[in-house]
């Protein structure tokens, strides 16, 4: 008889483009070896040139999706990505308690706060930035903001280490266990490193900067191969160092698709 392998919770929206979101969270669970499942937030109307719309689900049925996979087929590491709403955000920080998801139940749960466009624009109001940082941080065992996301949140303007660390300790305050800083979105810089800090220990992750333009999907990627890390019971420096190797590839091996960001590409793990 097979046995079944870990698993892991997505609760994200969909893009149509199949670049980020969903798509890319399934495609990295499926190339890290866990079973993938899906908690749906919204429907976006997207392709490489940005997103033109997108279209709620009513909160009942998205909290519905997680207590529906937690309950039966059980949940080894979750994460969110875009969540829309403030309404959705709360209604999905308590269903997270109901089924035992979280830093204090011993379920790994990882935040990629979806808060900016590929340009830097907010894609949340006020009122959705305050409920990440009061109700889904706090239960989060980690969180990966990028660059813009981090001065969202805190107002922080990242613009070298010093600043980077800034940006942790501040991060830090609204209560996860860990934070990553990412600085893929720091161009000045020649090397791309990542600031991991649970507010004892720091941990420089430091990678090479890709000539290319095709990054899209690239946070939710990282995100997801950290989460099958966790699911798979690996502790958080390994899992990010993990995810962070996964990522490099895939953007060494990105495609140009569509007129505008192309994705990156799990596709050299199935080689």
């Amino acid at each position: 008889m097979n046995t079944a392998p870990r698993t892991a919770l997505t609760i994200a929206g969909s893009d149509s483009g199949g670049g980020a979101g969903i798509q890319a969270d399934l495609r990295t669970f499926f190339a890290n070896g866990v079973h993938g499942m899906v908690a749906l937030t919204a429907v976006t109307v997207q392709n490489s040139l940005g997103v033109q719309g997108f279209s709620e689900i009513p909160v009942d049925v998205v909290t519905g999706q997680i207590k529906a996979v937690a309950t039966d087929m059980g949940v080894d590491a979750a994460k969110t990505g875009m969540l829309a709403t403030a309404e959705i955000i709360n209604a999905v920080a308590k269903t997270l308690d109901e089924v035992h998801i979280g830093r204090s139940t011993g379920t790994p749960f990882v935040v990629d706060p979806v808060a900016a466009s590929m340009t830097g624009h907010a894609l949340l109001r006020e009122e959705a930035l305050e409920a990440i940082r009061t109700e889904l941080f706090p239960r989060a065992t980690l969180i990966t903001p990028n660059l813009d996301e981090v001065r969202l949140l805190t107002g922080v303007d990242v613009t070298g280490p010093a600043t980077q660390r800034e940006a942790a300790e501040a991060l830090l305050e609204f209560g996860s266990e860990w934070v990553l800083v990412k600085g893929g979105h720091l161009d000045a810089a020649q090397d791309c490193v990542d600031l991991l800090y649970d507010g004892e220990s720091w941990v420089e992750l430091s990678g090479p900067r890709f000539d290319t333009r095709n990054t899209h999907g690239g946070g939710d990627t990282m995100a997801s191969a950290i989460t099958s890390s966790l699911a798979k019971g690996a502790d958080v420096p390994t899992a990010v160092a993990e995810g962070k190797r996964f990522i490099e590839r895939c953007v060494a091996e990105s495609y140009p698709l569509g007129a505008g960001v192309g994705p990156v590409s799990p596709f050299w793990k199935l080689r």
